[in-house]
């Protein structure tokens, strides 16, 4: 298995805890819990933003020194609903207490002291359909360039149908020459429906000396640290994935494969 694709470490407590350094580079952090009814998490944010995001199940919240309640509301991801998510700023810390099973991703990237804590959603995200045919999927933006929520963290959720394409056509972001491209590391954590199939991710150079192409699990998180990056669902997979993007430049510009630029014209 390439070191790009990262197993989550069991089915309980924190199964992910990708950092700048165990993914060698610079910016974006992703951590997972998954929380039975009454189990805790709580961390200290250090130098580093964050934004929680309610996967699923539901969570009592206390942070940056605020009680903000209890978070939450879809039990499956797969119902599509806006999320519950809450940003926390860096120097502060944040306590997760599980009202029901729940699964809590955990988004970093450093911190500035920009923004004070605040929830985000499920008011002001809607569910938007991007691209067309087969390349139809369905985003939440959580965080994205448009929304002036966080310092460094550009965060998305998407839904892929069962037989598209997403994340397509191919594109990068991976050099810091804007307003050109951007660079911006970027992970991707997966979930299939029904559980126990997979998709495709591809993570690859216009030079090929990075070139991998993976099996996603349920579960998964993909690192995407250059090049591009499209995903594929299988007839009978629909596919989750939540976007985490960082980088020296809090916004999203990228440069298409050569291969497919004929594509993103005539899409235009």
């Amino acid at each position: 298995m390439t070191n790009l694709q990262r197993k989550p470490f069991g089915e309980h407590g924190k199964v992910h805890d990708i950092t700048p350094a165990s993914a060698g580079w610079r910016y974006v952090g992703f951590g997972l819990y998954k929380l039975r009814s009454g189990e805790t998490a709580e961390e200290l944010t250090g130098d580093r933003e964050v934004i929680l995001v309610m996967v699923e199940g539901k969570a009592a919240i206390h942070a940056a020194g605020q009680d903000w309640g209890v978070l939450g509301d879809r039990m499956s991801v797969f119902e599509k609903t806006p999320p519950h998510c809450l940003y926390v700023p860096n120097d502060s810390d944040w306590k997760a207490v599980a009202e029901t099973d729940c699964t809590i991703a955990v988004c970093t990237a450093p911190g500035k002291s920009g923004h004070e804590a605040r929830r985000i959603g499920p008011d002001g995200i809607q569910l938007t359909e991007r691209g067309k045919g087969t390349n139809t999927r369905y985003i939440n933006n959580i965080a994205m360039e448009a929304e002036d929520y966080a310092d460094s963290l550009l965060v998305t959720e998407v839904f892929t149908p069962a037989g598209h394409w997403s994340s397509f056509p191919s594109h990068r972001h991976d050099e810091d020459d804007y307003p050109r491209i951007t660079y911006l590391e970027e992970t991707y954590y997966h979930r299939l429906n029904p559980a126990d199939g997979f998709g495709i991710q591809r993570v690859y150079t216009d030079d090929g000396q990075l070139d991998e192409t993976m099996a996603v699990s349920d579960g998964d998180v993909v690192l995407v640290p250059r090049g591009h990056h499209p995903c594929g669902a299988p007839y009978g997979f629909e596919m989750y994935y939540l976007n985490v993007m960082a980088g020296p430049l809090r916004k999203w510009r990228f440069v298409a494969a050569p291969e497919v630029e004929w594509i993103m014209e005539r899409d235009a």
